[in-house]
């Protein structure tokens, strides 16, 4: 496995290997021994899968609170998306930043995003289906958004031109400019 840091810390780029022969492919894409062996050690508990038909899908941006803060390792499972990490742990000195990345079932990359970053993503082909890993339950009691297009986190969408589907709870999302972070940053 290929992991790779990011411009926010903890946030990591992982890219399994691929054994591939005339028949298709094999990838190993979770490996708690690989990942420990780098330092990471997060004890999945849940594997969520969502298919989203149409490119310009966006869902995000989302976070769990403490104490059923989650971290999650997302992948796509067919088709392509572009997903996004953004740092909302107070007092750190990437707030509000943002990396994203384009995961496909082509390149077969990952993104680790940790608890105390609020993560979305935008499909970029039909029929896009995102497999993603949770470190804790869904718990909807502490559930939380920031609005996807949010200028004061200006994330650079890559499909601009196209009318992005997104649900009404995602686009009533506030900004982050009054933010009351659940997360702290800590050295």
């Amino acid at each position: 496995m290929q992991i790779e840091e990011t411009g926010l810390d903890g946030v990591r780029l992982i890219t399994p290997r691929r054994f591939g022969d005339h028949r298709g492919f094999f990838s190993e894409s979770w490996s708690r021994k690989a990942l420990a062996d780098h330092g990471i050690s997060i004890d999945f508990v849940q594997d969520n899968h969502s298919l989203s038909m149409t490119p310009g899908t966006v869902r995000g941006l989302h976070f769990q609170a403490p104490p059923r803060a989650q971290d999650k390792l997302v992948r796509c499972g067919r088709g392509a998306l572009f997903d996004v990490a953004v740092d909302i742990r107070r007092g750190s000195p990437t707030y509000g930043r943002w990396v994203g990345y384009e995961l496909s079932f082509e390149n077969g990359r990952q993104l680790l995003v940790p608890a105390g970053f609020a993560h979305g993503f935008m499909t970029l082909l039909p029929e896009t289906e995102i497999v993603y890993k949770c470190s804790d339950t869904y718990a909807p009691e502490t559930e939380g958004a920031l609005l996807w297009n949010d200028p004061g986190i200006g994330i650079d969408w890559p499909l601009s031109g196209i009318d992005p589907v997104i649900s009404a709870k995602d686009a009533e999302a506030g900004g982050l400019a009054g933010f009351d972070s659940p997360f702290a940053w800590k050295d």
